[in-house]
């Protein structure tokens, strides 16, 4: 070490050094969506050469970790580390081996959480793609050059991992430069790609959804005249649905830009159950009002009456004018103005018939004959409407 200077890098006059990296990921601790980050263990090894290190010799010399400080590392950093520390149990997990050429190998042991930009659109069906970035704090491309050793073979130990709720499906490596105010910086990138496993969520969420739909549905069966069952089944389906769809969205950022599949599922289920209390709001209501016609039903038979009585009396007169209108065209054939008297008496004649028939027409549409025929309906409406937004729902965010 007589006369060397750790303040000045390998090749000062030379050229850029050229420092060779690779990793092994020791673990990944946890992935949190709410912060979007990642916790991951690695062991990070750099290899470089110092000529001013040479020495006679086949064997490499394996040095205690503090000679560090004697030498010239590089000043690697990663770029979206949020905090990160050495290890230091029970000395601080370092390595530095000098071999005869001049090579040298530093290897560190590091615990970092890193950001990762995640888009949770298809929650749980989504796939995440992060990043490990290492770059040159001061160093520029003109004094270090970074490289992977092996490629993407430079990177090991994400075939073994077991995640809680990933599976690693691809990881690769890339070389670039970080380009700043102050000047471009050589930069790795290792990226790595996690697929969420969904059967914790089938098992947790969507089952007990639709669990609860289907519970929604036995009202359908139950008589009309039981009010406190019926609304009983219907509150307590909606106050089940609204808890679990609260416990869905804890683990989850509060963020409005994400609209999830997870939250999509959630609001199909609960307008089905919701739809069901609401249908036995309009099936009671229709049943009483059809009961009261029962009543009635002798006024109604001579209000009936009175209006066929009018809508006759109403194309009688209009007979009668059209018998009127014949007569007068007869006679005045040639003369404008009866043309138009003759159009004017009859439109006015049939325009109100047209409206009055069109306004029974729709009354009669939202006449129910028989209250009891809804929950009928809804017994078959109710499961193929849910059956038939499952398959959209689940081919869409599958396979686009």
């Amino acid at each position: 070490m007589k006369g060397y200077n750790k303040y000045l890098r390998p090749f000062f006059d030379n050229g850029p050094v050229s420092v060779g990296m690779s990793m092994d990921i020791a673990s990944i601790d946890t992935i949190s969506e709410i912060n979007m980050d990642y916790t991951a263990t690695i062991f990070l090894r750099q290899r470089w050469t110092d000529e001013r290190l040479c020495f006679e010799g086949n064997k490499s010399l394996s040095l205690d970790g503090r000679l560090v400080e004697m030498l010239w590392v590089p000043d690697t950093f990663i770029v979206d580390s949020k905090k990160s520390f050495l290890h230091d149990i029970t000395v601080e997990n370092r390595l530095i081996r000098i071999y005869p050429n001049g090579t040298v190998l530093y290897a560190i042991r590091i615990t970092a959480t890193v950001a990762c930009s995640m888009d949770l659109t298809k929650y749980p069906m989504d796939k995440q793609t992060c990043t490990l970035q290492l770059e040159s704090w001061g160093y520029n491309i003109n004094d270090v050059q970074f490289h992977w050793t092996r490629g993407n073979d430079s990177v090991r130990g994400l075939d073994s991992l077991r995640l809680a709720q990933y599976t690693v499906e691809d990881h690769f490596t890339s070389v670039s430069e970080a380009v700043y105010e102050t000047g471009r910086y050589p930069k790795l990138v290792f990226h790595f790609e996690l697929k969420r496993n969904i059967l914790y969520f089938i098992l947790e969420t969507y089952v007990p959804s639709i669990l609860l739909v289907v519970l929604s549905w036995v009202s359908f069966w139950i008589s009309q005249s039981s009010v406190p069952a019926r609304i009983c089944i219907g509150v307590t389906t909606v106050l089940t649905m609204t808890t679990l769809m609260m416990g869905a969205r804890t683990s989850l950022p509060n963020a409005n830009c994400f609209i999830k599949a997870i939250d999509v599922y959630l609001g199909i289920c609960f307008s089905f159950i919701f739809g069901a209390l609401v249908e036995y709001a309009v099936t009671h209501f229709c049943t009483l009002h059809h009961s009261n016609l029962k009543d009635q039903g002798d006024e109604d038979e001579e209000v009936e009456e009175e209006i066929n009585g009018v809508l006759s009396a109403i194309a009688n007169s209009c007979k009668v004018s059209d018998k009127i209108n014949k007569v007068d065209s007869k006679k005045n054939i040639n003369t404008s103005s009866s043309r138009k008297k003759e159009k004017s008496k009859h439109s006015g004649c049939s325009s109100p018939m047209t409206v009055m028939k069109k306004l029974f027409c729709i009354s009669d549409c939202f006449y129910v004959k028989n209250p009891y025929h809804i929950d009928t309906y809804a017994r078959l409406s109710f499961p193929l409407s849910f059956i038939i937004i499952n398959v959209f729902y689940w081919v869409y965010y599958l396979y686009f």
